[in-house]
């Protein structure tokens, strides 16, 4: 299908160019030259001269950004370096009824498609995609001839600008460019941060496993001290990675999985036992005897008016009191 028919134009004041000075729209095939057409034949190749003339025209303003477009949404492709971590599904329909009620407000920025011709790829502009594709409508657009470099620099600067990508996706993107060997000056316009953050950026996403990131999500409250919290437990503790996703559960936000993940990478306190009780007294309450043990220790209080005395009596028979338990122990075990 051309392209023609596939974007909506809103208007153009430029003055055409020359078939040779811009990329022809596809679909769109130029006229052969004819020698000495005469009468009809030469009203009716000016005018398709001139339509093709006009197509070049808009065609030139369309690559240097100029004009916004409507596009068929099923032509536009994401942009080849992922900068996030899934789409929020509450974010995402509050997006969809807002462009419901008012329409697009913000056109979304394209280039052409640099392997595929007749199709396009986002620079910015993802969710605003996904939220008309659910309303089934085109996509306002403005497209513009990028390199790679311009199309990062531009995706990360809206979304610096927009400051919806929470540090790790910011991160995972600073990574993700290094390893498609973009020079860190452009990694750094991109994401607008100096050197030395940009290394540290990098530097948490190498020490923790893709997969415990992607598990977690974007984890929009927390920050990059946190993370780097993170991945020092991972180096200092041996917990398997298979148990840490483990006690990550889908139905927690984010933030909550990242917590579980930093919880199961602290070696739990040992419980403390609470004392058992067993205070005794005689019919006149003239002593009162309390034990508080646990599993490795006893206390035996004797309080009271005879307490001290009668404390004394059974440290006297100490030597009959643990015969007697040893036989009863002996009874109830039968050996």
């Amino acid at each position: 299908m051309a392209r023609k028919n596939l974007i909506g134009i809103s208007s153009s004041d430029e003055t055409p160019t020359s078939p040779a000075d811009v990329r022809p729209i596809a679909g769109f095939v130029p006229p052969k030259a004819r020698s000495a057409p005469i009468g009809g034949i030469t009203r009716t190749l000016g005018n398709i001269t001139q339509k093709f003339e006009r197509a070049q025209d808009i065609e030139k303003q369309l690559a240097e950004g100029k004009l916004i477009v409507e596009l068929d949404p099923v032509l536009v492709d994401g942009s080849f370096i992922s900068d996030r971590l899934g789409m929020d599904p509450a974010e995402l329909g509050t997006l969809v009824d807002q462009i419901r009620e008012h329409g697009q407000q913000v056109p979304i920025l394209v280039r052409p498609h640099p392997a595929i011709d007749g199709r396009y790829q986002v620079a910015y502009g993802h969710r605003r995609l996904a939220a008309v594709r659910q309303l089934g409508l085109r996509v306002k657009a403005v497209i513009r001839e990028l390199s790679d470099d311009q199309l990062v620099v531009s995706q990360g600067q809206e979304n610096n600008a927009r400051t919806d990508l929470s540090y790790i996706e910011r991160a995972l993107f600073a990574s993700r460019l290094e390893d498609r060997s973009f020079e860190r000056d452009v990694i750094m316009a991109a994401l607008n941060v100096d050197k030395a953050a940009l290394s540290k950026m990098i530097s948490v996403v190498r020490q923790i496993p893709i997969e415990l990131i992607e598990a977690i999500g974007a984890a929009p409250q927390i920050g990059r001290r946190r993370w780097m919290e993170l991945a020092e437990k991972l180096a200092s503790t041996h917990v398997e990675l298979k148990r840490i996703l483990g006690s990550l559960s889908a139905d927690n936000s984010s933030d909550q999985r990242f917590q579980d993940a930093f919880d199961a990478l602290t070696p739990a306190m040992p419980i403390k036992e609470t004392p058992r009780s067993k205070p005794w007294e005689p019919a006149d309450g003239s002593v009162s005897v309390t034990v508080r043990a646990t599993s490795k220790k006893a206390v035996v209080t004797y309080e009271a008016k005879d307490g001290p005395s009668f404390a004394t009596y059974i440290a006297q028979r100490l030597d009959d009191l643990y015969e007697a338990f040893r036989k009863s122990e002996r009874t109830s075990t039968g050996v």
